[in-house]
Parts: C-alpha cells; structure tokens; sequence
C-alpha cells in the first residue's frame, strides 16, 4: 500500500509552460497517469508527449512511449471528460492560488502545488476556501508526492526512488531526495515520499502526513526531515510521542544558523527560542525519533530506529 498516490491516480496539469511541459513529460515517462492538461488559451487541442519509458518507475513497460494529452478550458471541464482525482500545479505565482481554489471546487482529492512564492496572503485565502472542500492541497513551494513505481506528482528525478516499507516526509526538496537515495542504497526503500514545502502557509503538515504512515500498513518506519523556523516539527514530535507506534527517524536543516535571521525558504524567523534547530532536535530526540547530525547520516539513522 502506500499514501496519497498510487497507480490507479488520474492526474491533470494546471499550468503547461515549459516548466509544466517539462516535468508533465517526465511524469509520464515514469508511468503517471497524466490524463489531461487545463490552459484556456489553448482549449480544444492536445500536446503531444513522446520518448523513452524510464524503467525505473514501472518495471515491465514498453521501450518508447507516445501520449496525445487534451487540453480544457477548464479544470472542471478536465475532471468531467477524464475522471481525474488528482492535479498539479506549475502556475505561476501570481495565479497560483485561483489554480488552486479552481481544483478545489471541482472537488479533486489531491492537489500538489509545485510554484514557489505564492503570496502568503493568498494561502491564507486558499487555506479558509479548503476549511470547506474535501481536497487535500499538498505544497505550495514543494517537490511533490511519489510512491515509487505507481506514480510520480511532481520534480523529484524518479530514478532514484524504490518501492520498499519506509515513508519520507520532507520541508526540503534536496533533502528528500538525499534521504530516499539513501534508502534506496540501503535496500529499504519507500512506500510514498511526501514533500510538503517550506512555506509558512501550506496544504499539508508533518502531523497529517505522519497520521498517514502511521495508518499504512506497509509503511514500517518513517523518516521526517525539517528545517529551522515554525514550530511544525516541535508539533509532530509531540504527536510521534503520543500517537505513533512506527519507528521514526529524522534530521532538522540549519543548525549553523544565526537567530533572528529568515534563512532560505524556512518560512518563519527564530524567536522566543522555539523554531531554532536546537529547540527542534531536542523535542525530536525527547519523543524517542532518532536524528541524524548531519544529511549524510539520514538512512544509518533510519537504520537505527527500526532497530
């Protein structure tokens, strides 16, 4: 089993520019469902995708692949025409948060925002919109959302994940890629890889994520990678302490920070000494999750905790 995604996912593209185009080709090259694409000015037509299958994500496949994705007007016109459950966002930031609400209203389960430096003001709008739907918004400012050899939402390179028993979940794209090769070196592979994004203002935290692993039975171990500012992993530490029978492993980026700095896409500044990467390991580390010192040890400490 797995979270979020697996390959019975239809998934739509909002936003078909080159970034759109270019990851939309890799999605399908890996094996993901791409069912339809939403650009109004280019209504009525079909992009073509075409190339070589990656045989990393869907072991068995033929060699080349040929996709005739139909573009709509509309997201609700897309979900109507091809049953989608799922759609990602590559919109630019500005527009980001209609794309958004617009998925949303059509009552998609799943939305991945990909685009970085959507106004915080506008995921606070999207955030009260969500109260009321049943969709669940990953991102924005994220990687994506993989379960390897089933289904590929996102930017991560999927050649370096593996199907396997343990989940990831993530502040930091590079991070995760790190911690998923590392597991996949070791053997131990991934159920589902989640990104969540940095920014101060998103669709999914790490206790949603957690609760998630926690409820799959094929997930034995989790590891949880997150970053100074906030207080989201003081949270999810209290939750892993309270609620969570999984071994959990982690590590927390930007121990070398000053205070009182914005560092990098943290998406808070450290004050009243919560949010540091002190405050942060020390309540990992108090509710039993073993954490590694440095990214490099991400897997030995998932080795670790499951013991």
């Amino acid at each position: 089993m797995s979270i979020l995604v697996d390959r019975d996912t239809k998934v739509i593209v909002q936003g078909l520019g080159s970034t759109g185009r270019f990851h939309t080709d890799k999605a399908i090259a890996y094996g993901t469902q791409m069912v339809a694409a939403v650009h109004p000015t280019k209504a009525g037509t079909t992009e073509v995708f075409e190339g070589e299958t990656d045989h990393s994500g869907v072991p068995g496949r033929p060699d080349t692949y040929r996709v005739e994705l139909p573009i709509f007007a509309s997201v609700a016109e897309a979900v109507e025409a091809t049953g989608a459950t799922a759609s990602v966002i590559y919109v630019p930031p500005a527009f980001a948060a209609d794309a958004i609400i617009e998925a949303a209203a059509s009552d998609l389960e799943l939305v991945v925002a990909i685009t970085e430096g959507i106004p915080v003001a506008d995921m606070i709008r999207v955030k009260r919109y969500l109260e009321c739907r049943r969709t669940r918004l990953v991102g924005p400012n994220c990687p994506g959302v993989i379960t390897p050899g089933e289904c590929k939402i996102g930017i991560m390179p999927g050649y370096i994940h593996k199907p396997g028993k343990i989940g990831v979940v993530s502040r930091s794209g590079t991070l995760t890629y790190e911690a998923v090769y590392q597991l996949t070196k070791l053997g131990l592979g991934q159920t589902t890889a989640v990104g969540i994004g940095g920014d101060p203002v998103n669709g999914t935290n790490f206790v949603d994520v957690l609760r998630m692993f926690e409820e799959d039975p094929a997930t034995e171990g989790v590891i949880m990678i997150g970053e100074i500012g906030g207080t989201a992993e003081e949270e999810a530490a209290e939750f892993v302490a309270n609620e969570m029978s999984k071994p959990v492993a982690g590590f927390i980026a930007g121990t070398t920070a000053p205070p009182g700095k914005r560092m990098g896409h943290a998406g808070a500044i450290i004050s009243g000494g919560r949010g540091t990467a002190d405050a942060k390991i020390s309540a990992m580390r108090d509710a039993g999750i073993v954490v590694a010192s440095t990214p490099s040890d991400m897997g030995a400490a998932m080795v670790e905790a499951l013991g």
